[in-house]
């Protein structure tokens, strides 16, 4: 059984990263259920374990908090979809590349159901979109979008953190960021692409493409 739970209005992040933690205990005891949270938070920005001080181009802009999460800096904020993801990574076959894989297919099979491609790119974490219309890189290569990110920890082999996919949030908060640590590329959203798609049409859309790939608890690997 996995809880779907959604909060109304912005929830703080440090509220969220104990209720999730937490959670994750019961699950690895075997007292909860395993649990997918959907909240939006105030603006602000975390430090995930491998996050470097110069990322973090605008320190006073919004709160900064350290997160434990795998990855560098990143924004939430109003507009944003934040995905809480507690999962049992140990009844889905022990293998953390296999489930952060499955995480990337979940998103680029919701992202298919409003006709967006979404894509994985090696060294670059999270979920791209291509850009033919913006300039080319200097090298000539096309011009790449985040609109997923991606970050977890895993405590007793129960998952928590997860992943933020972007609906419609002021692109320029993550200005005050090297967002993951990676420059060159550019953010985007589904606003931002041209679709008029609310929160609840992606929280619909995330429902259905769970079951496809998480329904079982056994590991799927896809990607």
């Amino acid at each position: 059984m996995v809880e779907w739970k959604i909060s109304d209005g912005l929830t703080e992040y440090e509220t969220a990263v104990a209720v999730m933690e937490a959670r994750a205990e019961a699950i690895a005891r075997g007292d909860a259920d395993e649990c997918i949270w959907l909240v939006e938070h105030p603006p602000l920005y975390t430090a995930g374990t491998s996050a470097r001080p110069a990322d973090l181009t605008d320190p006073d802009r919004f709160p900064v908090h350290d997160s434990k999460r795998g990855g560098r800096y990143t924004y939430h904020g109003p507009g944003q979809r934040v995905i809480y993801v507690m999962l049992d990574v140990g009844a889905r076959g022990r293998d953390v590349r296999c489930f952060v894989r499955d995480l990337e297919a979940w998103v680029i099979d919701t992202l298919a159901e409003f006709n967006i491609r979404g894509e994985v790119r090696p060294g670059r974490v999270g979920v791209w979109v291509e850009r033919p219309e913006k300039p080319p890189l200097p090298d000539g290569s096309m011009r790449e979008d985040k609109i997923a990110a991606i970050g977890i920890r895993l405590r007793r082999w129960v998952s928590f953190h997860g992943i933020s996919i972007n609906v419609d949030p002021d692109l320029s908060h993550f200005s005050g960021i090297v967002p993951c640590g990676i420059t060159g590329h550019g953010v985007t959203s589904l606003v931002d692409l041209g679709l008029p798609v609310t929160m609840a049409d992606l929280d619909l859309a995330l429902r259905r493409s769970f079951e496809t790939v998480f329904a079982c608890p056994a590991p799927t690997c896809r990607g």
